[in-house]
């Protein structure tokens, strides 16, 4: 009896094991992306200066010096995500808080609208990814620890 009703659920638990090993898949492609994507946005910022800043166009040195200045911290934040994407299991509390970090500078965004207006196009865009990304990284937060635990 015992036997059968294991029988009747192990395609049950396969498949449960296989949605969380497709979270946590998606979980770590999703912090390596963001990580390279982080990186590379930071150093096109660092050693290209305001040109790749959309909507600004006569930045001057204050604006090139503090732009350059955050294309390393981006670039920073990118190495965070890619340190965390390396670790076995993916640590779901480095992912909360790098989404924190993400979630927040959206909120900025939001702030600068309400105080400045409205930026140019692309700003608009990344502050909905910036806001709309986070529920994909706190859902999948915890999926390679649950992953590993089985």
């Amino acid at each position: 009896m015992a036997q059968a009703r294991a029988k009747a659920q192990a395609p049950a638990r396969g498949t449960a094991q296989a949605r969380r090993g497709a979270k946590a898949k998606a979980l770590r492609v999703l912090a390596w992306t963001m990580g390279v994507a982080c990186v590379a946005i930071g150093f096109e910022h660092l050693l290209g200066g305001p040109v790749g800043f959309p909507g600004i166009p006569d930045p001057g040195p204050t604006v090139d010096s503090f732009g350059r200045f955050m294309g390393a911290v981006f670039a920073g934040y990118g190495v965070a995500w890619i340190r965390a994407a390396r670790q076995m299991p993916v640590p779901a509390r480095e992912v909360r808080w790098l989404t924190a970090v993400l979630l927040l500078g959206g909120l900025g965004r939001v702030l600068g609208l309400a105080v400045d207006g409205r930026p140019h196009w692309f700003q608009l865009v990344l502050m909905g990814i910036e806001l709309g990304l986070p529920a994909v990284y706190f859902w999948l937060a915890d999926a390679d620890e649950r992953a590993a635990r089985g």
